[in-house]
């Protein structure tokens, strides 16, 4: 899309054709949805030398969000402190991007800031990107701290999706006793994905007694919804596998098997050269398989130090 965007772009400068702040913005934001860094330089080079884009805040927004989506969390910082003026798109493009790569506390900052310095307050989005900041940096009482605070601070009632966020954040940090008791003061009924962070966290920690009391859950849940229920057994099969239980892994797939309920095999897609390819779990009718195999096997060597010198490299056709 950036590359169309871009082409455009350049046919309205060579035209003699001045784009808007809008245009500009766009192809920003074109930019930064695919990863296009080299692109959107270019475009803020162009906006450097005219002056007259430097002011807006849409045009400095979308700067923020394509330079934290590329990678340049700095340029980011420095094109966000730079600005003249910030709306609440600017802030959350900007807590995005600390949230994005990493840097909990730093959005954390810039919630009050947002406050402080321009009377603007987050809304349901934005508190939702900073419990995904603490996930991924374990900031497990940062995020319960949030979460309990926020329609004091903020005058916003959690949502289900905030009490999700942060039971997978007890859970990450390895608070696994305090999850279950945060989803019984849900205001709301919790959804699988609730229950499906714990059970996830019960197979790392190797805690059966929980595990088993989730999945009660998910089968009820499941059941109510007309879903499928292979992902609640297939996980506790597992968890007993982990464990060592053999025999209550068994009993499982036992159940499985009479009851007709089948795994769903796992799959990706791949654009490849604007061709997307399809891979499926144990999938032996695709027809690059032997190829991709000879990959596997090239690969798995140099992993283990083996010599592979007389083994061919096949060439894929969509390589």
């Amino acid at each position: 899309m950036s590359v169309e965007a871009l082409g455009i772009f350049r046919d309205m400068l060579c035209s003699e054709v001045e784009p808007d702040e809008y245009c500009v913005a766009t192809v920003l934001t074109a930019c930064a949805h695919s990863g296009a860094l080299r692109q959107g330089v270019w475009i803020h080079e162009y906006i450097k030398k005219k002056g007259r884009f430097c002011e807006d805040v849409f045009v400095g927004t979308a700067l923020v969000d394509m330079y934290a989506k590329c990678g340049c969390i700095g340029k980011a910082v420095e094109v966000f402190e730079g600005m003249w003026k910030r709306n609440e798109f600017s802030w959350a493009a900007m807590i995005g991007g600390y949230a994005v790569h990493g840097y909990a506390r730093e959005a954390f900052q810039c919630l009050e800031r947002m406050r402080v310095e321009d009377g603007l307050r987050p809304d349901v989005v934005v508190l939702l990107t900073v419990l995904t900041a603490c996930i991924h940096v374990g900031l497990g009482n940062e995020g319960l701290f949030l979460l309990n605070n926020m329609k004091d601070l903020y005058g916003i009632v959690p949502k289900h999706e905030h009490y999700s966020c942060t039971v997978d954040l007890l859970c990450r940090a390895g608070r696994l006793d305090e999850a279950p008791e945060l989803i019984q003061k849900m205001p709301m009924k919790p959804l699988i994905s609730v229950w499906g962070s714990i059970l996830c966290a019960c197979k790392i920690e190797g805690n059966i007694e929980l595990a088993e009391l989730v999945v009660e859950k998910l089968l009820q849940l499941e059941h109510d919804n007309g879903a499928e229920e292979d992902g609640a057994y297939v996980q506790l099969s597992n968890i007993y596998l982990n464990t060592k239980r053999l025999e209550d892994a068994r009993r499982v797939r036992k159940v499985m098997d009479d009851r007709g309920i089948k795994k769903t095999p796992g799959c990706s897609v791949v654009e490849v050269n604007g061709e997307a390819n399809e891979f499926i779990a144990e999938d032996v009718v695709h027809p690059l398989h032997c190829e991709m195999n000879s990959i596997l096997d090239l690969i798995s060597m140099h992993i283990n130090d083996q010599p592979c010198e007389d083994i061919k490299c096949p060439s894929l056709a969509w390589a």
